[in-house]
């Protein structure tokens, strides 16, 4: 006979308590408790036949086998999982509404033409995806559509089309039976993820999960979601923009420091591959307030567009306004041109943008930040063939930052002739004279200043 009993779980942490209460002892979140009936059918036992992999070996004694990667046909998806998908790897995809997981896995299913790909759709209808997939691709024979949220039907229909890949879109969705509770439940989604990756594991076969993110950015549901799965990919970017960046927030089979850029158009997502063009919106024309950094994201280098206004105040309170860098940063780097450098911006409105609506969170964009901000306020150009790439100190100092050679490089590739550098960055093997481009070294916000503005 089957047995039931009611337990509490918290909907953002999947931590458990017998009885209601109020706020999360764990995530310290309030009313996420939610009343769950847990559905057994029965004790499970443990089996007591042996096998050869059930024996503790030497680890000498483990033969390792290469594993050979699937191609999924996109250059930027194949670079962040570290060269393509594992054989039983499971991979997540998180990201807002509307920013293009759905459209992502669609176009990867539609691309990969020689391997029978199963499309598993919670949320759409079958006809609403085919529009989708007419506009984004070619249809092709080996892309199955299957429309279900039971999880118990999904394993019957992968069991018997035997596919090379299957997308789960989403797996908020799914249900089982064994779990007496709603779907998107905390207990449902460990449920429903433990059986995919079961059968990813023991069928060789890899699954890819798109996942919902929650009002603070992270992935809806339990914590062990993003902790069972082999790979776990973010999905970014503003809906007022084109632009889409992916990142790898946890990869067992490669680095977590890769980044893929892509343009959101009506056939799709297009890969970037050189962002740098496409984010110097100005190149080669000076206009005051706007500097350029070589930044770097995980192992990417790319050049981006600083942009500031700073204006008279107009009413007693200065603002301070930030998009795509940190608010508080800005307040900090405002401080140091005050207290170090002798600038008076305490009355004046400072507005700072990143074009491209992408968010920079690399510290080596100081420099160029200071700089356009400054160019603003004196209403006098920089020379737009000159770009930074150097972090700023709470003592005004020019401080060195890592990968210097990438990031001079990536200036050099774009025709830049001038990057403005810590002169502490002077590592070994370091030699400038290997770039067309010139460097200037400089230990003090001042030397950069007197250069630029006299």
């Amino acid at each position: 006979m089957a047995k039931s009993r009611t337990e509490f779980v918290c909907q953002n942490c999947g931590s458990k308590s017998p009885k209601w209460i109020g706020r999360c002892p764990s995530c310290s979140e309030w009313n996420t408790y939610v009343e769950e009936i847990i559905q057994r059918e029965g004790k499970r036992t443990i089996s007591a036949t042996t096998g050869t992999d059930t024996f503790p070996k030497k680890i000498t004694e483990v033969t390792a086998r290469k594993e050979s990667r699937i191609d999924v046909r996109i250059d930027e998806v194949n670079r962040i999982l570290g060269g393509g998908l594992i054989p039983g790897s499971t991979v997540l995809i998180g990201g807002e509404p509307g920013v293009g997981k759905s459209t992502l896995a669609l176009q990867l299913a539609l691309l990969m033409k020689d391997l029978k790909v199963l499309y598993v759709s919670g949320e759409e209808s079958m006809e609403q995806i085919k529009l989708r997939a007419e506009r984004i691709g070619k249809l092709h024979d080996n892309c199955y559509l299957l429309t279900e949220t039971f999880l118990e039907n999904i394993l019957n229909h992968v069991n018997h089309l035997e596919p090379n890949l299957v997308i789960v879109d989403s797996i908020q969705t799914l249900y089982t039976d064994i779990i007496d509770s709603s779907p998107g439940s905390v207990s449902q989604i460990r449920e429903c993820s433990t059986h995919l990756l079961q059968y990813a594991k023991s069928n060789n076969t890899p699954v890819i999960l798109i996942g919902h993110i929650n009002k603070e950015g992270h992935i809806a549901g339990p914590k062990v979601l993003e902790h069972i799965v082999d790979t776990v990919l973010q999905f970014e970017g503003d809906h007022n923009h084109v632009y889409r960046l992916l990142r790898s927030a946890k990869n067992r089979y490669g680095s977590t420091s890769e980044l893929g850029i892509f343009e959101m158009s009506g056939s799709g997502l297009t890969e970037i591959k050189n962002p740098s063009e496409i984010l110097l919106s100005h190149f080669g024309e000076e206009l005051s307030g706007v500097a350029i950094a070589s930044t770097l994201d995980g192992v990417r280098p790319f050049l981006i567009e600083v942009q500031a206004l700073v204006s008279s105040a107009v009413y007693g309170t200065p603002q301070r306004s930030s998009t795509g860098f940190d608010l508080r940063r800005l307040s900090m780097l405002l401080a140091v041109l005050e207290k170090r450098a002798g600038f008076s911006l305490a009355s004046k409105d400072v507005f700072l943008n990143i074009a491209g609506g992408i968010k920079i969170y690399d510290p080596a964009i100081d420099l160029a930040v200071i700089v356009s901000i400054l160019s603003s306020n004196a209403d006098t150009a920089v020379d737009p063939s000159i770009c930074f790439a150097a972090e700023i100190g709470l003592s005004g100092e020019v401080r060195p930052v890592n990968r210097i050679e990438q990031r001079i490089g990536e200036a050099d590739k774009m025709g830049f002739k001038t990057i403005f550098i810590s002169k502490y960055s002077k590592i070994k093997g370091f030699n400038p004279s290997k770039y067309s481009i010139g460097i200037k070294f400089a230990g003090k916000v001042e030397e950069v200043f007197k250069h630029l503005f006299g």
